[in-house]
């Protein structure tokens, strides 16, 4: 009856004295890939405002040596606007400075996500595959005892 009682008492892996020393592998690998994938959305949309900031200063070029009572069509919300030059260029130029300033903002923010990636990699110790093989001269599985900052060596692919 013993026997019984013992196997289904499982190890706590990462509990000191009563306390959990922190996040589990599994759940510091996965924080921080929602972070890295944060980071490349925010990338992704970035260069995406980029290619229509492009577009608005090829539209702008354009319009500018055409006359201004000429009349042109403008896309808005879907449906096609009759417009003259005159009344689309002033609002292109608002619309372009407009993406610029979100576009400096999503910068500024993948500079802050960049630096929180880097204070997590570092704090559990986390190290990508095919990184830094050549300078240390140890693999990622000695890598998780000693003296690392709270948690194991975690390996991401």
């Amino acid at each position: 009856m013993a026997a019984n009682s013992s196997s289904t008492v499982s190890k706590p892996s990462n509990i000191i004295g009563g306390k959990q020393s922190g996040p589990s592998a599994e759940q510091v690998v996965a924080a921080f890939q929602r972070m890295r994938s944060e980071q490349r959305s925010m990338a992704s949309k970035a260069a995406e405002l980029e290619m229509e900031i492009n577009e608005h200063s090829l539209v702008i070029e354009t319009l500018k040596d055409v006359d201004p009572t000429r009349k042109c069509f403008r896309l808005v919300g879907g449906v096609l606007v009759e417009r003259t030059v005159k009344e689309v260029l002033p609002a292109l130029g608002s619309n372009k400075e407009q993406i610029s300033k979100i576009v400096e903002s999503l910068n500024i923010q993948m500079q802050t996500k960049g630096r929180e990636l880097t204070e997590y990699r570092e704090k559990y110790n986390i190290r990508l595959v095919g990184e830094g093989e050549e300078g240390q001269g140890k693999s990622a599985a000695t890598s998780n005892g000693g003296g690392s900052k709270g948690g194991a060596g975690v390996l991401v692919s």
